[in-house]
């Protein structure tokens, strides 16, 4: 079946007896039924009832980048307890509760049957598996250490999963909560407002200026909202849209976010962390330097960085040191730059590039905590303004009729 076409397989439910009559269920991959009754006769196992696992309730999910990196470490374990590779496929696979990625595992359980190699197999999804893993997996398999390896690229992907998990975590808040203050506001001008606009009707004198400014913005929201929600929607979306294809968009991006306050500094510790990261997992698995560049570039997630990366490639390949072409981008920490002259002279590079990463990985999460309890207070204030605001402006009249009786 080298070269043939691959039998697409799917789970199965079984129930029967084993050979001392004892009930035994359990569940297998397979072609068909008939399939599974074969197996299950080799092991001895006198099949009464084989179900087809349905997916007709099952979402088709996605495959996320945690996934992978669960099923990396999964697989590591795997193949350092001695499984074999194929059957280390199948109970990764049978035992996942993502459709899409139990698809994509045993998808490429059945290329490895057909005689390919890992690396391989895993190229064939690249919208799941970039090169640096490839690159590392491909070393893996042509040095006899694929468990050796994936268990770097398992440690790779969980560090660089956590960091990012982290930052999304700590802009997930202030988001949300913006997010409703924005929602509570449109209801207040489009339900609210106007009834006190119709009492204020009756009054016969003159409203503030801040209440009719009010009163004006609430009869824009409920006339020309409409317009307003279509021209804020089309501008995201046509920003969505241009930044995927267009790389001086995202790069433009990238630079105004490293010097905006406290996150610029967040998502530099970030890149820096990544990048140290790559490097020392690259380079302990034997990846050349500028090959290793090459991937640590698009490792970085940012493009200011991963130019800069590029740019210490072509030095390096010309023959200059990596300290050198990190000092020439002018974007490195010092104490960067002066570890990794310590690890280019001592031979130890991978090992001083891993520290580097744990000491920026360990800054992150610091400058999270620290940037979340700086903005709840702050979210707070904001919401407390655009509210009260609103409020303050409706009584503003009832204060001054007061006022005047």
């Amino acid at each position: 079946m080298a070269n043939g076409v691959a039998i697409n397989q799917s789970p199965f439910h079984w129930e029967g007896t084993d050979n001392r009559g004892n009930k035994v269920r359990g569940k297998t991959v397979a072609a068909s039924e008939a399939a599974v009754r074969a197996e299950l006769r080799k092991q001895g196992v006198v099949p009464v009832k084989i179900r087809k696992e349905s997916s007709l309730f099952k979402s088709g999910g996605k495959v996320t980048p945690y996934d992978i990196a669960i099923f990396s470490r999964q697989l590591a374990t795997m193949l350092t307890a001695g499984i074999p590779l194929v059957q280390a496929f199948e109970i990764v696979g049978v035992g996942h509760d993502n459709p899409a990625m139990q698809k994509l595992i045993l998808g490429m359980k059945q290329d490895l049957e057909s005689g390919t190699a890992l690396a391989e197999a895993l190229a064939r999804h690249p919208l799941y598996f970039d090169d640096l893993y490839i690159n590392l997996v491909t070393a893996g398999e042509q040095a006899g250490a694929l468990d050796t390896l994936l268990d770097k690229v398992a440690t790779y992907k969980e560090k660089t999963e956590a960091i990012k998990k982290k930052i999304k975590k700590a802009l997930f808040y202030p988001a949300a909560v913006m997010v409703v203050a924005v929602i509570v506001t449109m209801i207040l001008l489009i339900f609210v407002i106007p009834q006190f606009e119709s009492l204020f009707k009756g009054f016969g004198a003159d409203l503030p200026a801040f209440t009719r400014f009010v009163i004006d913005l609430s009869y824009f929201v409920q006339t020309k909202g409409w317009l307003l929600g279509i021209v804020v929607g089309g501008g995201i979306a046509f920003y969505i849209y241009t930044r995927k294809r267009s790389h001086k968009l995202r790069e433009y991006e990238d630079r105004f976010l490293l010097k905006m306050p406290i996150i610029g500094n967040i998502l530099e510790k970030a890149a820096v962390a990544r990048f140290a990261r790559t490097l020392s997992t690259m380079f302990s698995a034997g990846v050349p330097l500028v090959e290793a560049l090459q991937s640590v570039a698009g490792a970085t997630g940012n493009v200011v960085y991963e130019k800069a990366v590029l740019a210490m490639r072509d030095e390096v390949s010309t023959g200059q040191r990596l300290q050198r072409a990190m000092e020439n981008t002018g974007i490195f920490p010092n104490m960067v730059i002066q570890m990794i002259a310590v690890g280019e002279e001592s031979g130890s590079l991978d090992d001083m590039s891993a520290k580097v990463a744990d000491f920026y990985e360990a800054d992150v999460d610091n400058a999270v905590d620290s940037m979340s309890s700086l903005l709840e207070p702050l979210i707070m204030a904001i919401l407390g303004v655009l509210v009260g605001g609103l409020v303050i402006a409706m009584y503003l009249p009832i204060f001054k009729m007061g006022a005047v009786i």
